[in-house]
């Protein structure tokens, strides 16, 4: 499930002050004093994921930017847009955005998928060190372990125990790759991301749960801070959205 966020910012603002902790933190935020207001701190799986903001680039009044949150948790979804609901404005870094318009939708996954934002995979956790391929990477690498994470996160979803033989996409059209720089409090660091315009899959009989919740999910790691969010190719043209640059 999905929401669509249409939001105006009331002033000026250069595109680095909204990062990707700065819209996470606004999630929490509203997350507050909700049944959902324990999941920033729990050290598991968190089951969300948003887009970039688009269109890309600086903030200017009055001038509409488009965010989608999405969650195989309709509750969730839910949450946020009936507390979104009770405000007129939202604060990415301490900068009103008027509310202009919103909305839940579903998608079907049609087995042809492009990112909203770029996919993460970390070969070293405690060094944090995140896969590169310009770094010569190795393609095996990263699709086995897209699909390795993706089943770990259905399954303690659904507390079950599905396995896949296949890769999780046949048919990739890798775009670019990207550093993501993340500002925290006084710190910030680096995230190693890929951008892909196509990632194809004929989706495999009995699999069409497990490819709907990763669209809603998000794939690869780092979820929960908007990284992995997919799109169904001809639902992010109905929306309007554009692959960042």
């Amino acid at each position: 499930m999905r929401l669509l966020l249409k939001l105006k910012p009331e002033k000026f603002l250069p595109w680095y002050k909204v990062n990707k902790h700065t819209i996470q933190g606004t999630i929490y935020f509203l997350l507050d004093d909700t049944e959902f207001s324990h999941i920033h701190s729990q050290n598991k799986f968190k089951f969300f994921t948003y887009s970039d903001v688009f269109p890309p680039g600086d903030f200017y009044p009055n001038k509409e930017k488009t965010l989608i949150i999405s969650s195989p948790d309709r509750r969730f979804i839910e949450t946020l847009y009936d507390k979104i609901n009770e405000v007129s404005h939202l604060y990415l870094s301490d900068t009103p955005f008027k509310i202009s318009s919103m909305k839940i939708f579903n998608l079907k996954p049609t087995g042809k998928f492009e990112t909203g934002s770029p996919v993460v995979i970390q070969v070293d956790n405690k060094k944090g060190i995140y896969f590169s391929f310009t770094k010569k990477g190795n393609i095996r690498f990263f699709l086995e372990r897209l699909k390795d994470n993706a089943l770990k996160k259905y399954n303690a979803y659904y507390e079950d125990e599905l396995e896949m033989k296949e890769d999780l996409f046949d048919i990739l059209q890798f775009r670019k790759e990207v550093a993501v720089n993340i500002k925290k409090q006084d710190k910030s660091f680096i995230i190693i991301g890929s951008v892909w315009s196509l990632l194809q899959k004929k989706i495999p009989r009995g699999y069409g749960k497990f490819y709907r919740f990763i669209l809603d999910c998000g794939i690869g790691e780092k979820n929960s801070l908007g990284f992995g969010f997919l799109n169904v190719l001809k639902e992010a043209r109905e929306h309007g959205y554009r692959r960042t640059d």
